[in-house]
């Protein structure tokens, strides 16, 4: 049986041999991911493979992302502490768990209600007060709550979602994996003077993003 003491070197050992030999450097982003209890967010059965460099099922078609991945698009979104996070794609809630220690609020929208409310659980369970959740069309965004500072995607597009470039706000910065039902290429965009600028990031490979402005 594994301990809850071993957990606790197993995320050590993720940041130091999985995430900083791989340039990620924001002191803030290793913190969260050394900090949040990956284990607890996937069956227990495959607890003990959770702080491995590769995704895992969760169920309903969908994965929880390799912690590399996890963590590169945190970093990317530049997050402050001050942010106001929109979320597409709860999953099994460990992003939504790291944007959470990393941000001021944060929105997440999962289209599959059973996965949402079980990450919503968990996340309770670990006494998190500041996220949000609703289970909904995520190409759609939260209106209600616009504008965001940083918007994450955690599922391939075929494009990028007009809703989500018009809930950014003056500033922000929207990280998504764009390309066709294969791989695709994480791209950010930042928003300067009403203009989009953009970044890749790499090659990926994601769950298809579904809904009005994704995938049918």
């Amino acid at each position: 049986m594994v301990s809850f003491q071993d957990f606790h070197l197993q995320r050590k050992r993720m940041v130091e041999k999985q995430l900083i030999p791989r340039g990620i450097k924001d002191p803030r982003v290793l913190n969260a991911m050394q900090k949040v209890p990956r284990d607890r967010f996937v069956e227990k059965a495959l607890a003990v493979e959770a702080y491995n460099d590769y995704p895992l099922p969760i169920g309903h078609n969908q994965t929880i992302s390799q912690p590399y991945i996890v963590a590169l698009m945190t970093e990317v979104l530049d997050l402050s502490g001050k942010e106001k996070t929109l979320e597409i794609g709860t999953g099994s809630g460990y992003q939504t768990a790291i944007l959470a220690e990393l941000s001021n609020e944060v929105y997440t929208i999962e289209r599959i209600k059973p996965l949402l409310m079980e990450a919503k659980n968990v996340l309770t369970e670990l006494d998190y007060k500041n996220i949000m959740f609703k289970a909904f069309d995520g190409t759609l965004g939260w209106k209600e709550y616009e504008p965001f500072d940083a918007i994450i995607v955690t599922a391939g597009a075929p494009e990028i979602p007009g809703p989500l470039l018009e809930q950014l706000a003056e500033g922000g910065r929207l990280i998504i994996p764009v390309g066709n039902r294969f791989s695709q290429e994480l791209i950010r965009l930042k928003k300067v003077k009403g203009t989009y600028l953009e970044k890749s990031f790499g090659g990926c490979r994601f769950v298809d993003l579904i809904g009005l402005h994704g995938w049918k």
